[in-house]
């Protein structure tokens, strides 16, 4: 990929990743009050406001850290000269250069929203649990989001 073209598809993931971002927090706000409930878990059937509020947090949530993790990251990865690598290895490195707090707190996230996708519907503990820690992970993923868009500007 040439300079431009890499340059052109670095702002095109910047102005996603902070729509996404944004996205992510105004569904956030809707959906927890302060958490999300048992009760609102059982009225999921008949509360398709509630259902679709849900369903868009997950997105969002796995979408966001999709973004950043999958395309924005070995984007600025090949911008700073490293070679290919697999993911943990640029999360590793992103920990490094200051872009991610902890991969820890990342490799959690993702397992959130592997149990939001994946197990909900089979089990609301699950569900509940996974909600309720990424809903808390929100304002982190958020910030994480704001770090990296301000180094793909820089760049």
């Amino acid at each position: 990929m040439n300079t431009d073209t890499q340059r052109e598809r670095i702002a095109f993931l910047v102005r996603v990743i902070a729509k996404e971002a944004d996205y992510l927090m105004i569904t956030d706000a809707r959906l927890f009050d302060p958490v999300f409930t048992l009760e609102q878990y059982n009225s999921l059937g008949t509360n398709i406001d509630l259902a679709e509020r849900l369903d868009a947090f997950v997105s969002r949530f796995g979408r966001l850290q999709d973004s950043i993790g999958d395309k924005l990251l070995p984007a600025l990865m090949a911008v700073v000269g490293e070679p290919k690598s697999p993911a943990i290895d640029n999360l590793e490195k992103a920990e490094q250069f200051g872009w991610l707090d902890s991969v820890d707190n990342w490799l959690t996230m993702r397992r959130l929203r592997n149990q939001m996708v994946h197990e909900y519907i089979e089990d609301s503990k699950v569900l509940l649990d996974a909600l309720n820690m990424a809903h808390e992970f929100v304002p982190l993923l958020v910030e994480c989001s704001k770090r990296f868009i301000s180094e793909a500007n820089r760049r």
